[in-house]
């Protein structure tokens, strides 16, 4: 198996993953994820196509991130990793589906207008 490189964005987030066969060694940004992400919550987003798909611990994960904070970089490493799960084997594809993992979140921050405090909050108007 050669290298399969993919893509994951999430808010301003992005992150390239290049994934082959290994050891199960996940590197973020030169970095072991577990110390690039400290938070139990955040090393299991990423953990979680893996174990959905029973396969933890057979692919070496090499990640590149940048923007966005952690959240947002964990979530696009998430959706990286379950469309290359995908291209590896498409029977992959229903469990990963199912739990979510392949749709891309296209919530972004809205912009702040013009005349307003911030997107949605007004200047304090006074009658009178």
């Amino acid at each position: 198996m050669e290298t399969i490189h993919k893509i994951g964005r999430r808010k301003s987030a992005v992150a390239r993953i290049y994934m082959s066969k290994g050891k199960g060694k996940i590197n973020v940004n030169g970095k072991d994820y577990k110390t690039y992400f400290p938070l139990e919550t955040l090393q299991y987003k990423i953990d979680q196509p893996l174990k959905l798909v029973g396969v933890e611990g057979k692919y070496d994960i090499k990640v590149n991130v940048e923007g966005g904070g952690i959240t947002g970089q964990v979530e696009a490493i998430r959706l990286a990793i379950s469309r290359s799960l995908c291209e590896i084997d498409i029977e992959n594809r229903p469990s990963l589906k199912s739990e979510g993992l392949l749709t891309r979140d296209s919530r972004v921050v809205e912009r702040k207008k013009p005349g307003q405090k911030k997107a949605r909050k007004k200047f304090q108007w006074v009658k009178r």
